[in-house]
């Protein structure tokens, strides 16, 4: 099994390129790697606030209407689907024709 190539790199010798000893490997390894702090998505979000979008004192309402007889739930998205988009799949799933 041979090692992956990579195309894009900048191509060498091939000569030049088992001479490299692992000293020079591991100085090139350090020179390249960054002292960039990776931050927390979720610490980032937090900071982050959008100008003049100041919702605290809002309230969301929203009527939730209960499934109707002539519906159904796709096992796999978990949407309410009408009767008409039901597809039973050939090895017996019931998904709707979206998922299937």
């Amino acid at each position: 099994m041979s090692k992956p190539v990579d195309y894009d790199a900048p191509r060498r010798p091939a000569v030049e390129a088992e001479d490299n000893s692992l000293e020079e490997l591991k100085a090139r390894g350090v020179a390249s790697q960054s002292a960039r702090v990776d931050l927390d998505e979720a610490e980032a979000a937090e900071n982050f606030e959008l100008p003049g979008a100041d919702l605290s004192g809002e309230e969301l309402t929203v009527a939730v209407v209960p499934m109707q007889p002539d519906e159904f739930r796709c096992p796999r998205c978990f949407l309410v689907h009408h009767r008409s988009q039901f597809a039973v799949q050939p090895d017996g799933r019931k998904l709707c024709q979206e998922c299937s």
